[in-house]
């Protein structure tokens, strides 16, 4: 008979465990560091990070400037709007079978402004998934 308390680090471990809801799709962002810029796009954003592939290794730690624009439809037109914030690398995988890296980017010097037009972005684009999603099934 399975322990509750393995039970319950298993069922734990199984769930998400990032507080902010993610957008699985692809911005384009560019990465910039002391020595490099990069242009690259994003697997998935939310309000508080990004994870995207990298064709450089960028060291756990190193800190960036990010800029990347979000697309907003407002009365059938599209409006970007520009979100320019310091972040660091906080993971870095290697991807041998693709090359390149797969990098974990936290937004840790952001304006509220910009916090908030992410989280209402990734909350539209989450809305937009579901509704699709509810259609086609």
């Amino acid at each position: 008979m399975p322990d509750i308390l393995e039970e319950n680090v298993s069922q734990k471990s199984s769930r998400e465990r990032r507080k902010d809801p993610r957008f699985f799709g692809n911005i384009p962002l560019k990465i910039s560091g002391d020595d490099f810029d990069l242009v690259t796009e994003s697997k998935n954003l939310s309000r508080s990070g990004a994870y995207c592939r990298v064709n450089q290794y960028i060291e756990p730690m190193t800190k960036l400037k990010i800029q990347f624009l979000l697309p907003f439809r407002r009365n059938d037109r599209t409006v970007t709007k520009k979100i320019s914030c310091g972040a660091v690398i906080v993971r870095t995988e290697s991807e041998p079978t693709k090359g390149g890296y797969n990098v974990a980017i936290f937004f840790n010097d952001i304006q509220a402004r910009d916090i908030a037009t992410l989280t209402e972005y990734v909350n539209n684009m989450l809305a937009v998934e579901k509704k699709s999603q509810e259609e086609a099934g």
